[in-house]
């Protein structure tokens, strides 16, 4: 019989292959990560959507027929959870808003059907901002997820459940989406491992308002390397879907521990925006900078060679065109105005900027997202990889950054105090990072970003690999 001790801090992978060798059954696995759900729900509320009495009898199918369990590095049958913002037929898909509260999805992403065809096994829903629209996951229509390090503590966003879940020990592993910088900042947040993959080799969905017009992808956040590169092997795309196809091995995982060749790495400590750094965060990098010269990398001081503002900007009327495009679709299926639905303040703003967005400005907002991505091509023919900080700031108190304030221009300003260092990634579509490599006084997860050239995902897991073996990190918080 598994237990908790066997379970906890273990990654997907090592279960897999104790799985594969009949040291462990895949409903012990399940019936570990509930016995630890109903352990830590109750203080970090990290799951919205629960089908775990389903999910038990899957898992125990794959007991009673081993031909089910086929050698893989994540068995089948091993127990899954997805972010509220992509779907699972059968399910509540409520995308952190009560506009979609009891809406049962009819059909399933493009992203959870790979995981599906893989075997793995859908046990629950994690907790999202409305429309993950922000780096908190504080929302009305689901309440507050609480950071597992400290429940007084936001878990980032908008994949805050999702690295809540994994940080606390709930699964090793769990699916999010980043359109901003949603995977790396709850990682960041959370002290766990967050991959931003290239443009084009993931999928959310099959249409491009899916992806935001490319600017979000789908992966994992997970305790452990290894499992990143695992489950990226089960939804890898071999063939260009809706953008062009990056460069990938026919393994990440298998591919993983080769060592990645000396690197040239640039060191960005100033903020996009001119914003003022926490001295913590800056300290972070610049520990993960000396790591990196130890493991034989050159590191030199750079300022980044985009100008962040009209890029960002541009990249909001994109994003706030296609939320606007999503709810007057869900406003036209309900029979009301968009002017009567239930959305949070700071929603309905941008819902209100995406309906006013022109042809014109839209195209032309591609244009100057269209023109950082040349810059960054230029940048890393110099360069391979740029570490910075994810959160210019340490994790933020609950209620400190709040979706439906009184006072936006506030929220704004704090929004911007935050972030900055993540979206950018997003518009060019590169690969990007966060490591747990650094912790605050307070005792805090300090993430540090790493950020490549458009396919560069292998060797930016590489390095994250080698980070890990000489520096490890707590794989989940004892609550």
């Amino acid at each position: 019989m598994l237990e908790q001790s066997d379970y906890l801090g273990i990654d997907a992978v090592t279960l897999s292959a104790r799985v594969q060798a009949g040291d462990c059954k895949i409903s012990e696995i399940t019936e570990c990560a509930f016995s630890r759900a109903e352990s830590v729900e109750p203080i970090i509320n990290s799951i919205v959507t629960k089908d775990f009495e389903k999910a038990m009898a899957v898992a125990k199918s794959f007991d009673t027929n081993p031909k089910l369990l086929q050698p893989n590095n994540i068995s089948p049958g091993f127990p899954l959870l997805i972010k509220d913002l992509s779907t699972v037929k059968g399910l509540t898909t409520t995308l952190g808003s009560n506009l979609f509260k009891g809406s049962i999805a009819t059909n399933s992403s493009a992203i959870v059907q790979r995981y599906k065809d893989a075997g793995l096994n859908i046990f629950g829903l994690t907790n999202t901002p409305e429309f993950g629209l922000t780096i908190t996951t504080e929302p009305i229509a689901n309440g507050v997820t609480r950071n597992p390090w400290d429940p007084d503590y936001s878990t980032g966003g908008s994949s805050g459940g999702a690295a809540a879940a994994v940080a606390s020990g709930i699964s090793p592993v769990a699916h999010a989406t980043d359109g901003g910088g949603s995977i790396r900042i709850p990682a960041a947040c959370c002290g766990v491992f967050g991959l931003k993959p290239s443009r084009g080799l993931t999928v959310i969905d099959n249409k491009q308002s899916g992806s935001w017009g490319g600017m979000s992808i789908g992966h994992v956040v997970s305790q452990s390397v290894k499992d990143s590169a695992a489950f990226l092997d089960i939804i890898k795309l071999k063939r260009a879907h809706l953008f062009p196809l990056p460069p990938s091995p026919d393994s990440f995982l298998q591919n993983l521990t080769i060592v990645p060749k000396e690197l040239k790495i640039g060191l960005q400590l100033d903020h996009p925006l001119g914003q003022p750094i926490d001295q913590e965060c800056i300290d972070g990098a610049n520990r993960a900078a000396q790591l990196c010269e130890a493991l034989g990398h050159n590191v030199d001081e750079i300022s980044h060679p985009i100008e962040y503002g009209p890029v960002v900007s541009a990249m909001a009327k994109i994003i706030n065109t296609y939320v606007f495009q999503r709810v007057a679709t869900q406003a036209q299926q309900l029979n009301i105005s968009p002017e009567e639905m239930e959305l949070e303040r700071s929603t309905k703003i941008t819902v209100n900027l995406g309906r006013d967005v022109t042809v014109a400005e839209f195209l032309k907002a591609r244009d100057i997202i269209f023109e950082a991505e040349l810059i960054m091509r230029e940048f890393h023919q110099t360069h391979d990889v740029i570490i910075s900080p994810v959160l210019a700031k340490t994790p933020a108190k609950i209620g400190w950054l709040d979706m439906n304030s009184t006072d936006m221009k506030e929220y704004t300003q704090r929004f911007r105090q935050y972030s900055g260092f993540t979206s950018i990634y997003n518009g060019t579509g590169q690969p990007s990072m966060s490591v747990p490599l650094h912790r605050a006084d307070s005792g805090l997860p300090v993430g540090v970003m790493f950020t490549g050239a458009w396919g560069s995902d292998l060797q930016l897991l590489r390095l994250a690999r080698q980070l890990e073996e000489v520096q490890p990190w707590p794989r989940y918080a004892k609550i």
